[in-house]
């Protein structure tokens, strides 16, 4: 029998690793992964199609321009605040601070910048805007079940490639 390779309708488990302009990992998984390739669940269209054709125990690098896979950046999403104005428990680099606007929506934003007087947030992907490089591993192909394709599983949080 031979081995199934990466296409439509096939269930793919994968680990990869995210690589900066310096490439340096910024996000690693060894864990597989897995979605229904060209099903509900999806992930960056260039990765995707360099992943077409695979076999278990192959492996793939796919570079994504400025924005390609994290959006570019918008200065919009940045702010900053007198400190005084705001809880000491976001007093530190790194803190997360939902927010909700105007129509009830929320989003995420991470403490950026901070000096004595002002504090600043960020609600931009901290890969917004740059070059990033997807090292990723094919683990297993199979056949992919209805509900898979259909992305009606019931998966982690992580699974969301994008």
């Amino acid at each position: 029998m031979t081995e199934q390779r990466v296409a439509r309708n096939k269930y793919v488990e994968f680990t990869y690793q995210i690589a900066d302009e310096n490439g340096e990992a910024v996000e690693s998984v060894n864990m597989p992964l897995g979605y229904a390739y060209g099903g509900a669940q999806q992930m960056f269209d260039q990765v995707e199609a360099a992943i077409e054709g695979l076999k278990a125990g192959e492996k793939v690098s796919v570079e994504l321009a400025p924005g390609e896979a994290f959006g570019k950046h918008d200065p919009s999403l940045s702010f900053s605040e007198n400190l005084s104005n705001v809880p000491p428990q976001y007093h530190r680099i790194g803190a997360q601070v939902e927010m909700q606007n105007e129509n009830g929506e929320s989003k995420m934003f991470v403490v950026s910048a901070m000096d004595d007087k002002t504090l600043t947030v960020d609600g931009n992907h901290p890969m917004a805007g740059k070059k990033v490089t997807f090292n990723l591993t094919v683990v297993l192909v199979r056949d992919a079940t209805a509900e898979e394709m259909d992305g009606k599983l019931n998966l982690p949080e992580q699974q969301h490639l994008h």
